[in-house]
C-alpha cells in the first residue's frame, strides 16, 4: 500500500476539487460525507473490533471520492476562475521545459520569466509568465523576447480549475487522469499533451 498515493476528491456533481491523503479520505467516509466513489480501491484501512459482533471494521478507499456539501470556495471556480500562481504549478504546466532554449531541466535549474517584464509594466500572472532555465532568464534580463532576440516557443495560458487540480497531482492514476480529462476544455493544450503521452516530470 503506497501511503503517498493521493485520492481525488470531487463535489457531488463530479467537479474535481483537490487531492487528499488516505487519512482525510477515511475521515470523510466515516463521517458519511462521501456519496459515491469511483476507480480502483487504493486502501483497505482496518479499524477497531466491534465488542458485540467481534468483527473488525474495514474502510475501503477508492481513487476518486465524491463528497457531499459544497467546496468552501466554489464561487471562485466559475468561468473567470484564476488559480493561484506558483513556480511548482508553472513548471508543471510547461513540463519542465525552458520555453526559450527548449531543453528540459530539473526544478532547481528553472525560474519564472515574465514575458513582458515587470520593469516595463508586465504583470505577474499566468498569461505573462513562462518557465525558463536560469541561463536564458539571465540573458533575457529585463527585456521582452523581441528586444532580447529570443524566440518564445509556446504561448503562456491560464489553466482552468480542473487543469490546476491536474497540475497539483503527483502520481496520477489512469482512472483519475481519465476523470480529470473529462473536465478539461475541449481545446485544452494540457489535454493534447496528456493524450500524446506527455509525462508530468517535475
Amino acid at each position: 500500500m503506497d501511503l503517498l498515493q493521493r485520492v481525488l476528491r470531487t463535489d457531488v456533481s463530479g467537479m474535481p476539487l483537490e487531492w487528499v491523503g488516505y487519512q482525510e479520505a477515511v475521515r470523510l467516509i466515516t463521517l458519511d460525507q462521501v456519496c459515491y466513489s469511483l476507480g480502483k480501491t487504493l486502501y483497505q484501512v482496518h479499524g477497531g473490533i466491534n465488542a458485540v459482533s467481534g468483527n473488525q471494521s474495514i474502510v475501503s478507499v477508492d481513487a476518486i471520492i465524491a463528497t457531499t456539501g459544497q467546496h468552501p470556495h466554489k464561487h471562485l471556480l466559475g468561468k473567470n476562475y484564476v488559480p493561484p500562481l506558483s513556480n511548482k504549478s508553472l513548471f508543471r504546466r510547461d513540463q519542465g521545459l525552458c520555453l526559450y532554449c527548449g531543453q528540459r531541466f530539473p526544478g532547481y535549474l528553472l525560474s519564472r520569466d515574465h514575458v513582458h517584464p515587470l520593469s516595463q509594466g508586465g504583470k505577474d500572472r499566468w498569461v505573462n509568465v513562462v518557465t525558463a532555465c536560469k541561463r536564458c532568464n539571465n540573458h533575457k534580463a529585463g527585456r521582452t523576447p523581441e528586444q532580447a532576440g529570443m524566440e518564445l516557443l509556446a504561448i503562456p495560458f491560464c489553466p482552468t480549475h480542473a487543469e490546476y487540480v491536474y497540475l497539483q497531482g503527483r502520481q496520477i492514476l489512469a482512472d483519475q487522469m481519465e476523470f480529470l480529462l473529462a473536465h478539461f476544455p475541449r481545446n485544452s493544450i494540457l489535454r493534447r499533451r496528456v493524450e500524446k503521452g506527455a509525462a508530468l516530470l517535475i
